[in-house]
């Protein structure tokens, strides 16, 4: 035993140095820095700090240059670094509506107050590579956008009484990254588990609902994406303080709603909001949302995985996730032989239907 510990120990070493060589790669081109990485690949380091759950995109280019790229690797390192930071306090809630917008946009209304913002999207770019960028050709700078706060789409349906009035609920919310998560969750508490969730996994399952697979049909009511200012209250000397700033994606989606038994013919509420800009994942977390919203709106649960809280809440997690589903390449050598031992001496002692036969 201590011979196999020894060996394995050894191999273990040779392994991360072999991975941090791996990690360099070509020593004649320069190292990325994570400058590099945070303003070059802003979606990937997005993407990284929304599911790590920790809003700093220089530690998020640090993991994914530590990672080689693998953004789930990268989420599980900000997620095990944020564990050692200390809690200093709480922020109050942001106001969206204060937002100063980079990109604005509504499928539901073509003149809205404040107008449509496209901002810097690819919805409108070609699927083309373009070996301009692979020469490293800049592109010529556009002047700084003067961002003002616009107000929310759904105010409008809210103003005729078309949709449902914003759930509001002052209680404190759990906070999911400091407790397990118990089931049946409430609304906060699934917003927040799917506002860290593997954006794979939610476009799935959003995708699902818009095929059928929840009895929905959305309307994009409005996508933003814009910064808000963290202010934290100091009860000390009775005073809020502005802390920092913050980028935010928000989704409210306007969904049909034929009426329940409890509720009359109106439309109906999707949210997502979730850390830098990544308005797939907010869609995706909206849609997700309003499927998981069908006992509280007294609809019929049709079955549809979306709509299965359980199934939603318990698989969307891509750390759970990555760590049941590699640990099975770890060694299992006990295991598989007590069950190897049982697979011979079940053929052994039980006849196949061709020898039964006979």
């Amino acid at each position: 035993m201590y011979v196999a510990v020894k060996g394995g120990e050894r191999a273990i070493q040779n392994a991360h140095a072999w991975l941090a060589e791996e990690r360099r790669g070509d020593q004649d081109l320069p190292l990325i820095s994570t400058d590099q990485i945070k303003a070059q690949m802003a979606l990937a380091v997005n993407r990284v700090m929304a599911e790590g759950s920790l809003y700093d995109p220089d530690l998020a280019a640090l993991a994914i240059r530590q990672a080689r790229g693998d953004l789930i690797e990268a989420v599980f390192l900000i997620r095990a670094y944020r564990t050692t930071l200390p809690r200093l306090g709480a922020s109050v809630p942001v106001d969206t509506g204060a937002m100063a917008v980079d990109r604005r946009v509504s499928a539901t209304f073509k003149d809205l107050p404040g107008g449509q913002v496209l901002g810097p999207t690819f919805d409108y770019t070609h699927r083309l590579l373009d070996f301009a960028d692979a020469a490293s050709v800049d592109p010529a700078p556009l002047g700084a956008p003067d961002p003002a706060p616009v107000p929310h789409v759904t105010a409008i349906l809210d103003r005729d009484g078309l949709i449902e009035p914003a759930p509001r609920d002052d209680s404190p919310a759990p906070d999911l990254t400091r407790e397990p998560l118990e089931l049946p969750a409430a609304r906060p508490l699934r917003l927040q588990a799917l506002a860290r969730a593997d954006e794979g996994f939610l476009l799935s399952l959003a995708y699902s609902t818009q095929r059928g697979y929840g009895r929905t049909h959305a309307f994009v009511g409005e996508l933003r994406i814009g910064r808000v200012p963290v202010e934290m209250e100091i009860p000390e000397l009775d005073l809020t303080i502005q802390i920092g700033e913050i980028e935010l994606t928000e989704c409210e989606t306007v969904n049909q709603f034929k009426g329940s038994r409890t509720e009359p013919p109106q439309f109906t509420r999707g949210y997502g909001l979730v850390l830098g800009q990544s308005e797939r994942k907010a869609i995706a977390m909206s849609l997700v949302d309003r499927a998981l919203r069908w006992q509280e709106l007294g609809e019929d649960f049709t079955g549809a995985p979306a709509q299965d809280q359980e199934f939603v809440l318990s698989h969307c997690d891509n750390i759970q996730a990555t760590g049941f589903l590699e640990h099975i390449k770890l060694p299992h050598y006990v295991d598989f032989q007590a069950e190897l031992e049982l697979v011979r001496r079940l053929r052994t002692e039980t006849p196949t239907l061709k020898e039964a036969a006979e």
